[in-house]
């Protein structure tokens, strides 16, 4: 085995994986953000519909995609191997347990919560992005696929809507402790900026997730 692969295997070496891909993920989810604000535009969906003919078409972006799905791959995959080895180093209980006094409740349950998560990811794939590659989606009157309508029928579901806004809310507290970390596994901590960079994690963590919760949550109340 080269030190390459017993670095990248080591568990500081997969916590480096999931603090890029982590980081990665975070910028992705800025950018689907700010495209998806354009449901709010009072057109019919013509804006949002171009939106989504140029990202399902262009070449760039669908290149990306892919770097996007092994970002994916790699973070869960990784998530599930580091959670495995606490949990073997945890093997022994102690009839006493305080860990709520040395972390908090995000970082002591980040694989419950990356479950959720999980769950959400693929319905929601499954919802949008399948339909939109190898579905049938009719066309709007500009001849883009009517997206819009499909996101429009979706949150009228109220189970859908639930899913999304508890996935949005599993999401901010996962985002909480793992936008951190990601920092200090990196080694870029430091005593004076650190609380800037926990500030900017609440910060991030809230405005992203409460953005897209309130998308399901404006179409649904609006139906």
């Amino acid at each position: 085995m080269s030190w390459f692969t017993k670095t990248f295997s080591s568990t500081i070496g997969r916590k480096v994986i999931m603090s890029i891909t982590g980081l990665f993920l975070c910028s992705f989810l800025v950018v689907h953000l700010i495209g998806n604000l354009q449901l709010f535009k009072n057109d019919g969906g013509e804006a949002f519909n171009i939106y989504s003919e140029f990202m399902g078409h262009n070449p760039v972006i669908r290149t990306l995609e892919i770097v996007l799905l092994l970002g994916f791959v790699f973070h869960i995959y990784d998530a599930f191997v580091l959670t495995r080895r606490n949990q073997n180093a945890r093997s022994v209980k102690y009839a006493v347990n305080r860990l709520e006094q040395n972390s908090n409740w995000s970082s002591r349950n980040m694989g419950l919560l990356g479950t959720v998560i999980l769950v959400f990811l693929l319905v929601h794939l499954y919802n949008f992005f399948w339909r939109a590659r190898f579905g049938e989606i009719p066309a709007d009157p500009q001849g883009n696929e009517d997206l819009y309508s499909v996101v429009v029928e979706s949150f009228q579901i109220w189970w859908y809507v639930l899913l999304y806004v508890v996935a949005q809310a599993a999401l901010c507290f996962h985002l909480i402790h793992g936008f951190a970390s990601a920092f200090q596994t990196l080694g870029l901590n430091h005593r004076k900026y650190t609380p800037a960079i926990k500030a900017v994690s609440y910060g991030f963590s809230i405005v992203v997730c409460l953005g897209f919760a309130i998308m399901p949550l404006y179409f649904f109340f609006q139906g």
